[in-house]
């Protein structure tokens, strides 16, 4: 049983990397893109936000597809429009072009990132699916450790173009990966009664749920902390602190180590603890963390070591809370489990879409609105998980 266990959570954590991988490899390369096609920061980070906006919309068409198609073809589609579109970042001429094809490539990334949840809720519930997500969590961490430094590699011989011919042979691999080693989770008489009128009702169904709700937002707010580093890292850290594109994909790279070492700790906890108090101590673990870093810095100790000994830290903490608040979130929702996890990813991406645009409007050429961006993402988990999953808890106790 561990064999099987342990391959799917491989197989599902490459795919789920993919789209991720496209984002993490080429970080290093953004402020060569700036130069070499002529445009300022600001507006290279606009094929990081194209990216990032159709990422998050498509899955809703993703989550309801895969619930009437079944896990596998729509993976097939969404994969194929990825490795079409890397090529076209690999060949363009100026920024819009590249902006644009980075749209079309978020469209078909966003397919890996809602799906593979959705088996993980097919195959398993409870403590086992939540260390079957940590375990794809584990996987798909791999992609912020490998691809900056492979980004680095490949950006010193072949330039930034070379970032996207890369991130098409891994679209490739995972086309074959999907072709051979994935069976379909989804039979056909689980499909009989998913069509379009069905996913349309279980989107409104979901957006009444209380308690979807508030765990997908926990799980958005303390995804989103981790993007606002990803937006500004490579500007904060290259341009403010002086670090080669190598030294940053190094210093990129630790705060994943830490997000995937501790998430493997989910299944144990859960086990013994239970999943929705490990989430409330991680919470507030994360919350404290981050605020801490942001009070520091405001206070002047403006040291690179400072920041990166917080956010190794409060990643860490990270890495229990997504894992439990996804896996808590789909729990009761086994029969829409593609349209629960489409709706969940939306969500995750759209406010943390709303938190890099917010600071990198802030940007000033200094860590600070980076880690205050940070550090309020982090806050509003907090506040919501105590007034919400906290005080249900605490009834449940009294109970």
């Amino acid at each position: 049983m561990a064999a099987p266990f342990f391959r799917i959570a491989l197989i599902l954590g490459l795919l789920s990397a993919i789209g991720p991988f496209a984002i993490d490899m080429y970080l290093p390369a953004l402020p060569t893109i700036g130069k070499d096609l002529g445009v300022e920061n600001s507006v290279t980070q606009l094929t990081l936000l194209a990216f990032f906006i159709s990422f998050a919309l498509t899955q809703l068409l993703y989550g309801p597809l895969s619930d009437i198609m079944g896990r596998k073809l729509p993976l097939y589609i969404g994969i194929g429009i990825f490795a079409v579109a890397s090529v076209g970042c690999a060949l363009a001429t100026d920024i819009e072009t590249l902006i644009a094809f980075r749209f079309i490539q978020g469209i078909g990334g966003a397919a890996g990132m809602v799906i593979p949840r959705a088996v993980v809720r097919d195959m398993h519930t409870g403590v086992q699916a939540a260390r079957l997500m940590s375990l794809l969590m584990l996987v798909f961490s791999i992609s912020p450790i490998l691809a900056p430094l492979t980004g680095s590699a490949v950006i010193a011989f072949y330039g930034w173009r070379g970032v996207f011919w890369a991130v098409t042979i891994a679209a490739a691999i995972g086309l074959v990966l999907l072709a051979t080693q994935l069976e379909e989770t989804r039979p056909a008489k689980d499909r009989s009664e998913s069509s379009l009128k069905s996913a349309l009702a279980a989107y409104a169904m979901l957006l009444r749920d209380r308690n979807f709700l508030t765990l997908t937002f926990i799980g958005g707010l303390g995804l989103s902390s981790f993007l606002v580093y990803l937006a500004n890292s490579s500007f904060v850290l290259i341009e403010h602190y002086g670090l080669t594109p190598t030294q940053y994909s190094f210093a990129f790279s630790i705060n994943a180590v830490s997000f995937f070492t501790v998430s493997q700790m989910t299944g144990w906890l859960g086990a013994r603890f239970g999943l929705i108090r490990i989430m409330r101590v991680a919470v507030t673990g994360l919350a404290l963390t981050m605020v801490a870093m942001a009070v520091v810095m405001i206070s002047g100790f403006d040291q690179l070591q400072v920041m990166a000994a917080f956010l190794f830290v409060g990643f860490g903490f990270l890495g229990i809370v997504i894992p439990t608040a996804s896996v808590l979130a789909l729990e009761e929702h086994g029969a829409i489990a593609g349209t629960a996890s489409a709706l969940m990813g939306t969500l995750h991406f759209v406010i943390s879409a709303v938190a890099m645009i917010i600071s990198g409007s802030l940007a000033d050429s200094t860590a600070v609105p980076m880690v205050v961006g940070i550090a309020l993402c982090s806050l509003l988990a907090f506040i919501l998980t105590q007034a919400t999953v906290g005080r249900r808890a605490a009834v449940a106790a009294a109970e």
